[in-house]
């Protein structure tokens, strides 16, 4: 079998996609609803095998690294579009494509009755070109596109229902968000580009280690410590760690399908994958390492604490998100790169479980998305019930589940680490296990157990409630419920079959994927064979975390039987037993607990005032340096050389103006001065 991967079948997986895109964007109303659906589906169910195609091709030695196209060259630097695919690419094109593929599916049923449908499945296939160019990208230039392509992308999606002014704040901020993040990560890409002289990966991993011995010019820091936070800083707007992850809970203005689809395994993982890549230059910087593990623990932690008080059930899932996106980022400070990939991996497909589920649970509800309305959902919509169940039993890391096994591994990956903050990170990555059993099961039991709230008037504080009070306050004759509830054809149903069907396939490798991908991929060769580097996620020799863990792996079943003994299960159990019995047993008391920690709750229901502090200190500060920008760049000194080179031009001219009379004779008079004057010039030069 060939060692090199063929280059045209490589281009048709991001430019499948992309036709269905643009067929569907551009020829919308010629093809209608059916075709757009029909074309976007079509082309990322190719993209999709002829991923798995690869992937199976990768795993018997195949490989590629090559330019595809010269854009451009500058001197002696080119830049280039090319393709690195290697088991990493490989893992994350299968993941990409076949998340993205449930995700068109389920929108069929989802967006049946918007009217922006065919617009939909333009942006969410354009969202899978993007995300491919960028994992499958083997230069920085490359790279970089695929980044601000994702974020554009994802700045349409969020604010699709553009009509919306809580959907256009949300997509603004995003946009802005991920600017910050930009500016450090572009910063990183010119630094690593203006002393390595290349912007191709191997090339600059072939000097890391004389990168490693220069200094930032006029300091004592490092290089490439430097050059690995600015790219990190990129990672943490994208990936969405503290303090840049604001967009992300505000992104759930956009339909569901986009929030699963941005949440579970593109763009928010776009940073995990970018900071594993670059794994061979964060190796020899401990302090860029120390960062990443630290920001990592505080953005699972606290954002965990988040969840708890969170009513939306796509707010809960969002939050949930980022704790998960915290966990891999302490893998990857912890320079456990392979088990920050194994949980980018399993979380892609039990979050997109739940954010798809949490739709499902919209639909049935009759886009009612507040928790506090709902209850006793299990007998009615059986199959988002139990799918559910899976992606909460998942993402807690119950034993045999996927998200066991790479949550478990990153546990110990910290636990086995000797850098600075890694004390710390234990802390969270620990403590953070309660936690999130705690608000997954909140969620799950006040959705689907206990009474069936929906009967009810609506909880006065939940939008629903607070808009059916509005209307009884202007007499429009509505009643407490809202949207009659009371009959029997506005209850909850199960959604039909391109809704649920996605939620079974998802399950399956949420519950499967981790005990088949533990030992290869954490413990075995999946990872050894690079080709920009001599490994793909390399890890040094000064840090051995993850060469302790190999010593101890004895198998999947075992790694499952013998964890009942250690802390994080237990842990697990007690948040889902303390969910169980504040919410089910004695619904009554949360809000005792709530009036007794008053000021915490508001901290939390504030979100630790990182808006407020956004807005106060960023975007007033943004707003100052433009208005600065404007008044004395723009007025004074632009307008000002403009203006001033215009009224010189005026003056000069008025002045010339008088020397015009229209008499010949004192033109003559004007020609004979000037004569005598240029003599006298001659004559005078002549002589010296």
């Amino acid at each position: 079998m060939s060692t090199t991967l063929n280059e045209n079948l490589l281009l048709a997986i991001p430019l499948a996609p992309l036709a269905g895109s643009l067929i569907a964007g551009l020829f919308g109303k010629a093809v209608g609803r059916a075709g757009a659906h029909s074309v976007t589906i079509l082309g990322v169910a190719i993209s999709f095998i002829l991923s798995a195609i690869v992937f199976f091709d990768v795993l018997n030695g195949a490989s590629f690294n090559a330019t595809v196209y010269e854009w451009m060259t500058i001197g002696k630097t080119k830049f280039e579009i090319g393709f690195l695919v290697d088991s990493l690419t490989a893992m994350m094109m299968c993941v990409v494509t076949f998340v993205s593929l449930m995700v068109h599916i389920y929108t069929i049923g989802y967006m049946a009755d918007d009217d922006g449908y065919q617009r939909f499945f333009s942006y969410i296939a354009l969202f899978t070109f993007s995300m491919l160019m960028l994992v499958m990208s083997n230069n920085f230039l490359q790279l970089f596109f695929g980044w601000e392509a994702v974020g554009l992308v994802s700045y349409l999606l969020i604010g699709f229902y553009f009509t919306r002014e809580s959907a256009i704040y949300a997509n603004m901020k995003a946009f802005i968000v991920n600017r910050i993040g930009d500016f450090g990560f572009l910063l990183g890409i010119g630094l690593l580009f203006a002393f390595a002289g290349s912007m191709n990966y191997g090339d600059v991993f072939a000097k890391r280690t004389e990168l490693a011995a220069l200094s930032f010019p006029g300091t004592d820091w490092g290089l490439l410590t430097v050059a690995c936070i600015c790219l990190f800083i990129g990672a943490m707007g994208k990936s969405a760690q503290f303090p840049l992850h604001v967009w992300l809970p505000d992104s759930m203005e956009g339909p569901t399908p986009i929030s699963a689809l941005i949440h579970a395994a593109t763009m928010v993982t776009a940073g995990i994958f970018m900071v594993a890549r670059m794994s061979p230059l964060f190796e020899l910087s401990d302090t860029a390492l120390s960062f990443v593990m630290v920001i990592g623990a505080i953005t699972a932690l606290f954002m965990g604490f988040l969840g708890i008080v969170q009513n939306d059930i796509k707010r809960v899932v969002a939050y949930s998100t980022l704790s998960q996106l915290g966990y891999m980022t302490v893998a990857l400070g912890a320079s456990a790169y392979s088990v920050a990939i194994f949980h980018l991996m399993t979380h892609a497909f039990f979050k997109a479980l739940l954010f798809l589920g949490a739709g499902s649970v919209i639909i049935g509800m009759h886009h009612d998305q507040d928790i506090r309305n709902m209850g006793g959902l299990r007998k009615y919509m059986p199959i988002t019930w139990i799918t559910s169940l899976v992606g909460s039993l998942a993402l807690i890391g119950t034993p045999f589940f996927s998200g066991f096994y790479s949550k478990d591994s990153i546990i110990d990956a910290v636990k086995l680490s000797h850098l600075p903050g890694s004390g710390f990170a234990y802390f969270a990555v620990v403590a953070s296990v309660f936690v999130t059993a705690l608000y997954s099961f909140r969620m799950y039991f006040l959705v689907f157990h206990g009474k069936e709230r929906f009967r009810d008037p609506k909880h006065p504080e939940s939008p629903m409630g607070i808009e059916a009070a509005a209307h009884a306050h202007d007499g429009h004759g509505h009643d407490a419920h809202g949207h009659g509830h009371d009959d029997h054809a506005h209850e909850p149903h199960e959604t039909p079959w391109v809704v649920w069907l996605p939620l079974v396939l998802l399950a399956i490798p949420s519950v499967v994927i981790g005990a088949i991908g533990v030992g290869p991929m954490l413990f075995g060769d999946f990872f050894q064979h690079g080709v920009a580097f001599d490994k793909v996620i390399f890890i040094g020799e000064n840090h051995p975390a993850l060469h302790e863990m190999t010593e101890e792996f004895q198998g999947w079943a075992s790694m499952g039987l013998h964890s009942v003994s250690g802390l994080p299960v237990w842990l697990a159990l007690a948040g889902v037993v303390t969910a169980w019995f504040l919410y089910l047993v004695r619904p009554d008391l949360p809000a005792v607990i709530k009036r007794a920690f008053g000021p915490i709750y508001t901290l939390l229901d504030n979100k630790y005032y990182m808006d407020k502090i956004n807005e106060v200190v960023f975007a007033r500060g943004a707003v100052a340096i433009g208005r600065g920008l404007w008044k004395e760049g723009d007025v004074v000194v632009i307008d000002g050389i403009v203006n001033g080179s215009a009224r010189f031009i005026g003056w000069f001219a008025g002045v010339i103006r008088f020397l015009q009379s229209g008499y010949i004779y004192h033109y003559a008079f004007a020609m004979i001065i000037g004569m005598l004057g240029l003599l006298t010039l001659f004559v005078t030069l002549g002589g010296k």
